[in-house]
């Protein structure tokens, strides 16, 4: 599959290299394990050298073995001798980088938690001292979200405060989806649309895995995801052992309950059978997988709270490969299959609400969205979108099938929302159906 997308991230990360001709410049780059991180940093435009050191799970000495290669192959220099800690090599490339400039990406930078923690504070005493005269252009990206917030955001780790910059990858765009649809099946349907969104979320490399697959169409994905050896099956557990170490069980047990659908905290703890407040601060804050949402317009302080699962990916992993692990386990996939298309128009028209929300933030000139729900979770909107310079609102119902829409019900519950908030009395208000026939 070809690069689809990146030109903001592109841009970003070419403007940081020509400031690093300039004065040092440390930038920080995270995301979630294949999105392509490492893929757009090695496309980034240079005519200086580029060196790009992958921390592995090996010995610090046989690592600097490696990163020594790396180092005299690019930038043409003399061996150093032999050297055993990472910190004597990367002193050398900053006193190296007073005199030329280059680029050094470090790949998995928080794996040296496990090769030598010491590296850390290496790094900060090297920088602080060489960073003044160097034209370093040093770049380091992690996919452990919760160990690079620490490297960077923890006020006792060495490297706090440190960096110059700070980026984020996240998935593709709405609009990217029917491009790299368009490119490998000019004749989808929505519904194949959809399907390609609630599976991947956009990340890149579960979309190239279906798209090289040929799995087009919606059953085409199913039937290229649900099958023996399908890394698919696996790729939840994978992706998150690491992230939640010995307590994996009770985080997979919570996200689980959120993906079904048991989205209050009430609920969640009704499945888990104990109290869970820490674990979703944790969810929420040190792994960024949950959002807590509230309705719009709602007080900071309220308790009418609902929890959801933002990566698509995951929430479908969740939601019916762990929930239906033992079904796998006695290789009965084409019983998997038949739950998944059973429940499917449930999970996907989540989704689809969700695709049209992200699509009214990009491409709607608005300045807040958002769902409602009253106390008893009655009287839900789907999507409530406000632009609060031209004094206008849209109140949004969701649908898969464009005919279940009722506009004259809609807008009774924009009326009874309006009368309980007290917002928007001034505003023009336009109630509207969605469905999959608007993609």
């Amino acid at each position: 599959m070809k690069f689809y997308n990146r030109e903001k991230e592109l841009a970003r990360l070419n403007g940081i290299r020509d400031r690093s001709a300039n004065s040092a410049q440390f930038t920080v780059v995270t995301g979630r394990r294949r999105i392509g991180k490492t893929q757009l940093l090695l496309r980034t435009d240079s005519d200086s050298p580029i060196l790009y050191f992958f921390v592995a799970r090996k010995s610090e000495r046989f690592l600097c073995q490696d990163f020594q290669q790396e180092t005299v192959t690019k930038l043409n220099t003399p061996v150093l001798g032999e050297v055993s800690h990472f910190g004597k090599l990367f002193e050398y490339l900053m006193q190296l980088s007073e005199h030329r400039a280059f680029t050094l990406i470090i790949d998995e930078f928080q794996e040296f938690f496990r090769v030598a923690s010491s590296v850390y504070s290496e790094i900060q005493h090297y920088w602080d001292i060489y960073k003044d005269k160097s034209k370093i252009n040093l770049i380091v990206c992690g996919s452990v979200y919760s160990l690079m917030h620490r490297i960077f955001e923890n006020e006792k780790e060495p490297l706090f405060g440190r960096a110059t910059a700070l980026m984020s990858v996240k998935p593709f765009e709405i609009d990217i989806f029917k491009e790299i649809l368009a490119d490998h099946n000019p004749n989808y349907m929505p519904e194949d649309l959809l399907a390609l969104y609630a599976f991947t979320g956009g990340v890149p490399k579960y979309v190239q895995q279906l798209m090289d697959g040929g799995a087009t169409t919606y059953n085409q994905m199913l039937d290229f995801m649900i099958q023996a050896d399908s890394t698919f099956l696996t790729e939840g557990k994978n992706m998150l052992l690491e992230e939640f170490g010995s307590e994996y069980s009770t985080y997979f047990t919570i996200l689980s309950a959120i993906a079904r659908g048991e989205n209050t905290r009430a609920q969640i703890e009704a499945t888990v059978n104990r109290e869970i407040g820490g674990y979703l601060t944790k969810l929420e804050r040190d792994y960024g997988l949950i959002t807590k949402k509230m309705p719009i317009f709602s007080k900071v302080e309220t308790k009418n709270v609902r929890y959801s699962l933002d990566d698509n990916f995951l929430a479908f992993w969740f939601r019916f490969i762990y929930k239906y692990g033992h079904i796998l386990e006695v290789g009965n996939y084409d019983g998997l299959r038949n739950i998944i298309d059973r429940d499917y128009k449930t999970f996907s028209g989540k989704m689809l609400e969700k695709y049209f929300r992200s699509k009214i933030i990009q491409t709607q000139n608005i300045t807040q969205v958002g769902s409602y729900w009253d106390r008893k979770g009655e009287n839900e909107i789907d999507l409530v979108a406000v632009n609060e310079l031209d004094k206008q609102a849209q109140i949004i119902e969701v649908k898969r099938n464009v005919n279940k829409i009722d506009l004259d019900t809609l807008k009774s519950k924009c009326s009874q929302f309006m009368r309980a908030t007290g917002m928007l009395k001034d505003y023009h208000i336009s109630c509207l159906g969605l469905s999959l026939d608007d993609l």
